[in-house]
């Protein structure tokens, strides 16, 4: 073995580290000064703030409402949100207890406002169900877990550049959709619906806590400097109340963030279970025509609307086994509903109806499209001489 190849690895290794160092750099164009000052002013919220965030949710509100996403965008475009969530994670990385008071302060502000516009909003307008977008927000996911550190990351990264990129900054105020939420929880005051409102304060305040986390990493990284204090034991004190402050926000929020996890966990394995089943011999002559699922802190339940011939008990067993140790759902229960249980509803069978029509739809669209694809691709072969 030649000798000198590790040393040569050795010496690549090193190359390529100063190279990635090189580029992903982000201390030297950082404006310590300015961030601060910046930060620190959109915190506030009055006079013409106030005014600009009613009117922004106001035509969030309109678009959730007749599920237009495109009014929905214009409206995060002009929204003053991220000011005070910032100013949270800006304050707990240097220390700044007026910062934080002043931030946690305007944070509650906004929320107030935001909700009595939305709520004013939807108690005077003539459609009261719930469209796609509004359903949209009243539950979290993972990914918006997410969308609201990342999201926070590059935000907090392109306000702290000397020369700061609006595009970023626009880009993660529409990215982060704080402003959503919000206006769905004003929905499901309006209309007296209260999973509407707790799912949708949720899921802003699972994108409030991201983004503020966010800004704190950035800013401890990049080395902001700290608060400085004449009395020493005035600093202690700070430093103490803030540290208990932010465990008292943070032990809840990774507690609701791993709930969260474990829901898209359950969601994704269910998902899988039921797309296997029903391709499996054992539904050879039976159709799962709906699903649903239900995931709560401590059971989950997964029930199925079954049309065909009728499963015995030793198959209803066999499937629960399957759910329990292939797909590791210790705690699901299944549910099975089939011809041979008592009559459901009329509702419920209108239900089974109009899943099997979009289903033969579905089915016919594929179908239709495969064909499509398949001219398409005779149209465009060279003929074969004769």
């Amino acid at each position: 073995m030649d000798p000198e190849k590790p040393n040569r690895f050795s010496r690549t290794l090193k190359v390529l580290w100063r190279k990635v160092k090189e580029y992903t750099r982000i201390k030297e164009d950082t404006d310590y000064e300015a961030t601060v000052d910046f930060i620190s002013q959109s915190v506030v919220f009055r006079g013409f703030n106030v005014w600009i965030l009613f009117f922004a949710i106001i035509v969030a509100s309109v678009g959730l409402n007749v599920n237009s996403t495109a009014v929905i965008i214009g409206a995060m475009l002009i929204s003053p949100l991220m000011g005070p969530i910032n100013g949270i994670g800006l304050a707990i990385g240097i220390f700044d207890e007026k910062l934080l008071q002043k931030s946690v302060k305007n944070l509650i502000i906004m929320v107030l406002i935001s909700l009595a516009a939305s709520t004013l909003y939807f108690l005077i307008s003539p459609i009261n169900d719930a469209r796609s977008e509004l359903l949209a927000r009243t539950q979290p996911t993972i990914f918006d877990v997410f969308i609201g550190f990342f999201g926070g990351l590059a935000g907090i990264l392109a306000t702290s550049r000397k020369s700061q990129s609006i595009t970023v900054i626009s880009g993660v105020a529409i990215a982060t959709a704080l402003m959503p939420p919000l206006c769905t929880a004003g929905f499901g005051i309006a209309t007296g619906q209260i999973w509407y409102f707790l799912g949708a304060f949720y899921l802003f305040f699972i994108n409030s806590f991201f983004i503020a986390l966010a800004t704190f990493v950035t800013v401890r990284l990049l080395g902001f400097p700290q608060v400085k204090f004449v009395d020493e034991h005035r600093h202690k004190a700070v430093k103490r109340i803030i540290t208990i402050f932010t465990v008292i926000v943070l032990v809840p929020s990774i507690y609701l963030a791993v709930d969260v996890i474990r829901e898209a966990a359950f969601n994704t394995q269910s998902q899988k279970f039921v797309n296997e089943i029903q391709n499996s011999d054992m539904l050879a002559e039976t159709e799962i025509i709906k699903s649903d699922r239900e995931y709560h802190h401590r059971s989950q339940s997964i029930t199925l609307i079954l049309f065909g011939e009728p499963l015995d008990e030793t198959q209803v067993y066999q499937l629960q086994n399957i759910l329990h140790n292939e797909y590791g759902l210790t705690k699901t229960n299944l549910i099975i509903k089939q011809s041979s249980d008592k009559p459901i509803d009329i509702k419920q069978q209108n239900e089974i109806i109009e899943d099997l029509i979009d289903k033969k739809d579905e089915t016919i669209r594929q179908q239709d499209s495969i064909i499509h694809e398949l001219r398409r691709q005779l149209e465009e072969s060279p003929k074969s001489d004769l």
